[in-house]
């Protein structure tokens, strides 16, 4: 087992905190939704023994405290967290990163913007359903869930969007890594966070498809084998695919499939950053 040693850093109108484990190169991992550094605490043992793994909460979550009042997110703060991560913890070295969901629109803007500090970023369904042909059904969906929230709360809210993703029943409780479960918690009281103030900013977004032309041979977009038919989440890694002229890289399980499946899903992305 390797050490797991936390930190925190002051950005412009937050401190985040982090969390690193093993050694060699840097691998940041960008959790979504209302998650944080715990989200990939499963795959932790597994990657540290190849990177310096770094987690965080970002801005507004769990134990990264923002500096004045909560407002709707920008995707582009974000990027600017993860480069500062970047630049205190791999300050002359590019580094290796992985999003999943709302953290892979954050990578995608990352790399679009400072693909200098960058090796390779692996994108896990990234709902940028601007990059869809019809990307209106499921816009008003993220409205109605974000509508329904402010009306009923988090649960009925919650609810909608499964219904709406067609979700499939998530993995009981009891069959998640110990971490994951501790995580539980922080990602409920952070969940207000994510209906009203993430999901329909950060689902608009439009990335930057010329820039990410240009280093496209740093992106792996993937995606769930079990998302296969959710089309705000597995469409647009195959629409990135499509762009780029480069594979969608499956992953085991569907959108947290790093917690349903979580050492066969460190494999799947240290082969993924080979």
């Amino acid at each position: 087992m390797t050490t797991t040693t936390t930190g925190t850093l002051a950005v412009p109108g937050a401190t985040l905190y982090y969390e690193t484990r093993g050694s060699g190169p840097v691998l940041l991992l960008i959790p979504g939704g209302a998650a944080d550094a715990g989200l990939y605490a499963g795959m932790m043992t597994d990657l540290a023994a190849h990177f310096t793994v770094v987690s965080y909460d970002p801005r507004g979550l769990s134990r990264s405290r923002l500096d004045g009042p909560l407002t709707d997110q920008r995707v582009e703060e974000w990027s600017d967290d993860a480069r500062r991560l970047l630049d205190l913890l791999s300050p002359n070295q590019a580094a290796s990163v992985f999003g999943s969901s709302s953290g892979a629109i954050v990578a995608l803007d990352l790399l679009t913007r400072h693909p200098d500090r960058l090796r390779r970023v692996v994108a896990h369904e990234p709902p940028l359903v601007e990059l869809l042909d019809d990307p209106a059904p499921h816009r008003s969906l993220f409205v109605e869930v974000r509508d329904t929230f402010r009306s009923e709360g988090a649960g009925p809210a919650m609810a909608r969007f499964s219904d709406g993703l067609a979700e499939r029943p998530a993995e009981k409780a009891t069959e998640l890594p110990p971490e994951i479960q501790e995580m539980a918690p922080r990602m409920h009281a952070n969940m207000p966070v994510f209906l009203e103030h993430m999901l329909c900013p950060f689902t608009a977004t439009r990335p930057n498809v010329a820039a990410l032309q240009s280093v496209a041979h740093k992106l792996v977009p993937a995606a769930g084998r079990d998302s296969r038919g959710q089309v705000p989440l597995y469409g647009p890694a195959t629409r990135l695919g499509e762009l780029f002229g480069i594979e969608v890289v499956e992953f085991p399980g569907g959108h947290v499939g790093c917690t349903e499946h979580p050492k066969e899903f460190a494999k799947q992305l240290l082969r993924a950053l080979d």
